[in-house]
């Protein structure tokens, strides 16, 4: 059974943030580069919330898996 496929924009509201185009490569780049030792749910500019709900994501490789491994990866690279 295939996994549903999420977007940023649905990943972001969830987290409760804005989940426009324009306001997520903003955040991308406002928070981009986290460094490599630092887990992307650990990282200092999460709500204790949004925190959990990416934990219980990586920890249940739930639907959303995917898409916040694509965010994880974003937040990684440099641009």
């Amino acid at each position: 059974m295939n996994s549903p496929y999420h977007r940023f924009s649905e990943l972001f509201a969830q987290l409760g943030l804005p989940s426009n185009d324009e306001a997520i490569r903003r955040f991308i780049a406002e928070h981009a580069p986290l460094a490599g030792e630092i887990k992307l749910e650990d990282a200092a500019f999460w709500t204790a919330a949004q925190a959990q709900l990416l934990r219980e994501t990586i920890i249940d490789d739930a639907d959303w898996a995917d898409v916040v491994d694509h965010l994880n990866a974003a937040l990684r690279s440099v641009l």
